[in-house]
């Protein structure tokens, strides 16, 4: 069971003892409340099960493979490609690149890759304000950052990639209204800190195995393999250990990661290979 899916168990089970209304379960679990509904329902007669997906570790039939996308994503996350909708960059895979792949599912892509998201419906209405979250650690305020990775340079940015990768969600303060109430918030935060949270639970969640504290807060970029097996990162050229050469290796993009301590490590297919910098030739 995933973090999500206990999270959501931990809502339906305060719902289903009265602890908190359907409506309040629906907001914290993002659904509406006749999904939690039909939740409630499934619990009841399934249990914990009932908030894991049916056809967990069934493969689709129409799922492309996890390469055609890992090739994708990174070509359009390139600027030349910035501001492209799907149909426009299934066009373009198909014409410049060899890849053919149906619009609808590179809308898929794209929403999950941060690369394109669909147009809101403009809705006249008075603004209102956010309920307070009902448990400590539900939102963590954060204003600043001095480390470069914290910089946009392509969506997705590096600290909305790091967030995501810590499977948590990032809400940037886009507008000029919500940049103001970060600065006022600093005069009303003591005040605030006073009240105590509706709900005593902490929702503070341990680090899993998964989440890698040395490689998360890194910079990275993806990057192309060379036919000699060199990446180019940063003005330098880097020399994969032959040790570590794989099959399918040439031309593939791999994840290339900037350490807080200035160390570059790379990451194909999920493994880490040993790289050199290697050295200018002289004269």
């Amino acid at each position: 069971m995933t973090q999500a899916e206990r999270d959501r168990l931990v809502a339906l089970k305060k719902a289903k003892k009265k602890l908190i209304t359907q409506k309040q379960a629906a907001e914290e679990i993002g659904v509406t409340e006749r999904q939690v509904r039909r939740l409630l329902r499934k619990l009841r007669r399934k249990g914990d099960q009932a908030v894991i997906h049916e056809l967990r570790g069934r493969a689709s039939n129409r799922r492309l493979s996890a390469e055609v996308e890992q090739r994708a994503i990174p070509i359009l996350s390139d600027p030349v490609y910035r501001g492209f909708g799907p149909t426009l960059a299934s066009e373009y895979l198909h014409k410049l690149h060899q890849i053919t792949v149906s619009k609808e599912t590179l809308r898929h892509w794209m929403a999950k890759a941060g690369l394109w998201r669909a147009g809101h419906v403009r809705v006249v209405a008075v603004h209102q304000w956010r309920p307070r979250r009902s448990r400590c650690g539900e939102l963590v305020q954060w204003d600043t950052s001095t480390h470069d990775w914290d910089r946009p340079e392509m969506p997705p940015t590096q600290i909305e990639r790091a967030w995501r990768e810590l499977n948590a969600v990032w809400i940037p303060a886009h507008s000029p209204q919500a940049k103001g109430r970060v600065e006022r918030q600093f005069s009303t935060a003591q005040e605030r800190l006073a009240v105590p949270a509706a709900d005593p639970a902490d929702a503070h969640r341990p680090l899993g195995k998964e989440h890698d504290l040395a490689a998360i807060p890194s910079h990275v970029e993806p990057r192309q393999v060379t036919n000699d097996y060199t990446v180019r990162y940063g003005g330098k050229v880097y020399q994969i250990d032959r040790r570590d050469v794989r099959t399918g290796m040439r031309k593939a993009w791999v994840r290339v990661e900037e350490r807080l301590d200035g160390t570059i490590t790379v990451q194909f297919q999920g493994r880490y290979v040993r790289v050199r910098r290697c050295e200018p030739h002289s004269g």
